[in-house]
């Protein structure tokens, strides 16, 4: 969807800058890449240095930042609803109620950002500065501290101690437990697949009537 968006939008101030997560590095992410044959920029994230930036803590997130920089709106759930939660985990199937909120979920978030392409600063969906600082994620100590385990973690098993990394990994995920990013990049270098396993549905079942993607407050 990113790409037709871009494509739309190219040549009027827009663009895309899309951020993988992925401490597998280049070899894991270039299929997916490659495979939605993007005209804009697409980076790879070995160290998750833009979550640590902008609190991310699931994909697909978005940041919209405005020709002077400035954060419009902060980090939130991009056109994506909870209705993956419904999803048969075995033949990936889900019921039709879902599948259209989702479309319409999309079409929306997107909307609103031909919104702001179109009316810039006066567009109904930026936000002034105070209300964009209340809605930015607020970092703890704890959530601090989970970043350092993270890249930490991430360095000990690239300089071949496995074990150790693991462990400090999963330690970063006790300090953040919010973060869907961390768990499962944790659980990605542990186990090739195993975030989207039955430990990630598992997961996703104990969150109980906590969401897993948070409601984007929009008009």
């Amino acid at each position: 969807m990113w790409q037709a968006l871009y494509r739309e939008l190219n040549g009027k101030g827009f663009t895309v800058i899309a951020i993988a997560l992925e401490s597998r590095g280049a070899t894991t992410a270039r299929p997916w890449i490659e495979g939605a044959n993007p005209t804009y920029p697409c980076l790879i994230d070995v160290d998750h240095s833009i979550a640590r930036a902008y609190n991310m803590i699931n994909v697909p997130q978005a940041v919209w930042i405005d020709e002077n920089g400035r954060i419009v709106r902060p980090t939130e759930s991009a056109g994506v609803t909870e209705g993956f939660r419904k999803m048969n985990p075995t033949t990936y199937e889900m019921p039709k109620k879902e599948l259209d909120e989702g479309a319409a979920a999309r079409r929306r978030y997107l909307d609103a950002i031909r919104d702001w392409v179109a009316n810039g600063a006066s567009s109904k969906f930026v936000l002034d500065a105070a209300e964009a600082k209340r809605r930015t994620p607020h970092f703890t100590d704890d959530i601090a501290r989970a970043h350092a385990m993270f890249r930490l973690g991430r360095y000990l098993i690239e300089r071949g101690r496995r074990d150790e990394g693991l462990r400090t990994l999963e330690a970063a995920t006790r300090l953040d437990p919010d973060s869907w990013s961390i768990w499962r990049q944790m659980a990605d270098l542990d186990t090739i697949g195993k975030s989207g396993g039955p430990e990630f549905w598992a997961r996703v079942r104990a969150l109980g009537p906590k969401h897993y993607y948070a409601p984007v407050d929009m008009p």
